[in-house]
C-alpha cells in the first residue's frame, strides 16, 4: 500500500507543480511576470593552461578602442568603423561582415596608421551604402601571441519627409 502511494506521489509531483505554478502565475513555475528566468551561463576561462601564455599574453593584440557597438545608417550616406589594436609586435587588423572577410572594392575604403612600433589605427568606411550593407562587421586584430576582435551591428533606417 505505501508503495503505491510513494509510486502516486513521483507520477503525480510533476503534473502537480505544473498546475500549481499555472495558477499563481498563468505561465508557469520557470517564468515570471515580464517573461522566462534564465540561469546564468557557466563562464569557462581557459579549458587548458597553455591557453593562458596564448590569450594573455603581456604583448598579445588588444582592441585598446573601436567604434560603438550599433549603428542606424541613411541608405547612400557614409558609415565609419574605427579599431585601434595594441602589441608587440604590431597587429594586423582584418575586417569581417557577417564572418566573412571583405576585400577592396570601389565603395569599400580601409585606411590604417601605424602609431609607435606597438600600435595600429584602422577605419573602414562604406560610402555609398545599400540595404546590402546591413549587418554584422567585425574587426579582428591579431599578432603571433593572440587574436582580439570587436564586433558592430548595422541596419539601414528610412526616414519620411
Amino acid at each position: 500500500m505505501v508503495s503505491r502511494r510513494v509510486l502516486f506521489l513521483v507520477c503525480a509531483l510533476p503534473f502537480l507543480t505544473t498546475c500549481l505554478g499555472a495558477r499563481v502565475g498563468g505561465r508557469g513555475a520557470k517564468q515570471s511576470r515580464r517573461g522566462r528566468i534564465f540561469n546564468s551561463p557557466i563562464i569557462v576561462r581557459h579549458r587548458h593552461p597553455a591557453s593562458v601564455t596564448y590569450y594573455e599574453n603581456k604583448d598579445g593584440a588588444r582592441i585598446t578602442k573601436a567604434s560603438h557597438f550599433e549603428l542606424d545608417y541613411m541608405l547612400g550616406r557614409k558609415i565609419t568603423f574605427f579599431c585601434m589594436a595594441q602589441g608587440l609586435p604590431r597587429p594586423e587588423i582584418t575586417w569581417f561582415k557577417d564572418g566573412i572577410e571583405l576585400y577592396a572594392h570601389k565603395f569599400f575604403q580601409v585606411h590604417e596608421w601605424s602609431i609607435g612600433n606597438d600600435t595600429l589605427k584602422s577605419k573602414m568606411e562604406i560610402d555609398p551604402t545599400t540595404q546590402k550593407d546591413a549587418g554584422y562587421y567585425e574587426c579582428q586584430a591579431n599578432n603571433k601571441y593572440s587574436i582580439d576582435s570587436r564586433g558592430f551591428r548595422t541596419d539601414y533606417v528610412m526616414i519620411a519627409y
